[in-house]
């Protein structure tokens, strides 16, 4: 099994990180939902790579490891540990979740075509252009909520 990943939003650091203490360390999306939390399951799509190459679709620059801007927010002593293996959440750059926000949606088709093309998802069977539409438009959604509320997006990570 790979790593797991689920996108969620909150109003600042100190809410994730009450949410990790709620949820027993994550994940966040299970079934039936947890009570007030607006999630998606990253299903494979980790913040720097397969999410930071969409960013850079988005933005029109090249992909850059940075692109999206993440910062360890929980546990404190995560980055302490060479070993440890998660879970963990971090929070990503408004940048990022802007680029997302603001695009058109008559351009999300395209995007997705593009996406659906990137050698990082070569290796999964459920990556055509109108899957990863659909998961585009649930990032886009979330990132519009998020900027809307003025709130953050973080991802939850484990390995």
């Amino acid at each position: 099994m790979g790593a797991l990943y689920d996108y969620f939003r909150a109003p600042d650091d100190e809410a994730a990180a009450k949410l990790m203490a709620a949820t027993d360390g994550g994940p966040v999306v299970r079934e039936g939902d947890f009570p007030g939390v607006d999630a998606v399951d990253g299903k494979g799509i980790d913040p720097s790579v397969v999410l930071g190459k969409v960013v850079s679709f988005a933005l029109d620059v090249p992909w850059a490891a940075d692109l999206t801007g993440q910062r360890l927010v929980w546990p404190d002593d995560a980055g302490e540990d060479p070993e440890y293996e998660g879970p963990w959440v971090v929070v990503l750059s408004e940048r990022a979740w802007d680029a997302l926000a603001e695009i058109p949606d008559d351009h999300l088709s395209g995007l997705a075509e593009r996406w659906s093309q990137i050698e990082e998802l070569s290796y999964y069977s459920d990556t055509q252009p109108e899957v990863m539409l659909s998961r585009l438009r649930e990032f886009v959604g979330l990132a519009r909520r998020a900027r809307t509320s003025g709130e953050s997006i973080y991802c939850w990570i484990c390995l």
